[in-house]
């Protein structure tokens, strides 16, 4: 059976295709809340504190946190697969518990299913997408995975924004999220396969060195690694910021539901569309150069917002914020898959991406609590500085080639 395995993006393109169709639809699930949630709190439930509105956020992130490293440890136990059609399974009562909310607890729920989903869909397709391909394209492979996901994102967060600003706020821009995980089981089910035979014949030849703890090495040891892991949370963090106080900046300076889903949908479907030419990059030009670049860009303007009251600047500066996010986000998982053996692969992606997504949580908590004591701008401002700061850690602690 290993015989009949040929790893590559070329020999495996249905596959991979399916897979970024997936990928897709599981974005699709985050882009229905991105534009509308702080409305719909404030509307429905009557929350206006910014830490209890980012509260969403900070459950979100939490759980989505776990969920990819127990994706990442269990994957090889259980199958790519298995862990994906539950993910979808744990997305269908989302959209229904949103529609139906008494309370805004019931909220906080569905967030924290949309975590443990997203944390076990978008990782499972992340690693299944790195186990067909080989070593040769990866980057251009994560570039398409985190395109299919984020312009996802992008389009469906215009799309409710749209809906909302026409139909009301509930229930139709939660109608997306119905269709969407459906679709998304059905597809699974249907046609895609498991991948664990890749591994097995990529284990062959590779010539990776073990990690002694996956864990300790990717989050504090290995110069690579834990390089690629404090960018990656400050990341989200700067993204969990922009998601819950963004839409509320724009809400007062007067903007529509339209309006401020194009502004937010802006960042997002950059982020995507630039991943397509970003991962190619990243197979061909310095990893440590675009990390550093693309995190620096976006810490730049982030500590413009504050200072913009345009629609036009404001369009500009989530544009920057897209490439400069787009410039990192898939040399992320192509530096760590590089870095890492086939075997231990799924985990140390898993445990990036467990203090990636924790970042969501940080960054609603902080800029949450920093909006309601000293105001949106002040949060927006120490979250600008502190993206600066992780530019800086890449430039100066993580090493030019791979060596940890």
């Amino acid at each position: 059976m290993q015989n009949d395995v040929k790893l590559g993006l070329k020999e495996n393109w249905k596959q991979f295709t399916l897979l970024v169709v997936v990928n897709a639809f599981v974005g699709g699930m985050v882009g229905m809340e991105r534009t509308i949630f702080p409305q719909f709190a404030e509307i429905e439930f009557g929350v206006a504190s910014k830490t209890a509105i980012l509260s969403f956020i900070t459950a979100f992130g939490i759980t989505k946190a776990i969920a990819n490293y127990y994706t990442g440890k269990l994957a090889n136990r259980f199958g790519r697969r298995n862990l994906l059609i539950f993910g979808w399974l744990l997305a269908i009562p989302i959209p229904f518990i949103l529609i139906y909310a008494t309370h805004w607890n019931w909220v906080i729920l569905a967030n924290v299913l949309l975590g443990i989903s997203q944390g076990l869909t978008w990782s499972s397709t992340v690693v299944m997408k790195i186990d067909l391909v080989g070593e040769k394209d990866r980057g251009f492979a994560m570039g398409l995975n985190e395109f299919a996901g984020y312009f996802a994102v992008g389009l469906v967060a215009f799309f409710t924004g749209y809906v909302a600003n026409r139909y009301g706020i509930t229930p139709y821009p939660f109608y997306t999220g119905i269709f969407i995980s459906l679709a998304g089981l059905l597809l699974t089910l249907l046609w895609v396969k498991d991948t664990r035979s890749f591994v097995n014949k990529e284990s062959v030849t590779d010539q990776t060195e073990s990690l002694n703890n996956v864990f300790i090495e990717t989050t504090f040891k290995n110069k690579t690694l834990s390089s690629v892991t404090q960018a990656g949370l400050i990341n989200n963090l700067n993204d969990g910021m922009i998601w819950g106080l963004l839409p509320i900046l724009l809400l007062s300076l007067s903007f529509n539901s339209e309006n401020i889903g194009i502004i937010t949908a802006i960042y997002p479907t950059v982020w995507g569309i630039g991943q397509l030419f970003t991962g190619k990059m990243s197979d061909h030009y310095s990893k440590k150069g675009m990390l550093f670049w693309g995190m620096l860009l976006q810490g730049i303007a982030i500590l413009f917002i504050p200072y913009s009251s345009s629609f036009l600047l404001l369009v500009i500066l989530s544009a920057i914020l897209g490439l400069g996010t787009a410039l990192v986000y898939p040399t992320f998982l192509s530096t760590i898959a590089q870095a890492t053996s086939p075997q231990q692969r799924a985990e140390s992606i898993g445990t990036f991406r467990l203090w990636r997504d924790l970042g969501y949580a940080f960054g609603a908590v902080l800029s949450g609590i920093v909006a309601d004591l000293f105001g949106i701008e002040y949060a927006i401002l120490l979250i600008g500085g502190l993206t600066i700061l992780s530019s800086l850690i890449i430039k100066f602690r993580m090493p030019s080639s791979l060596v940890g």
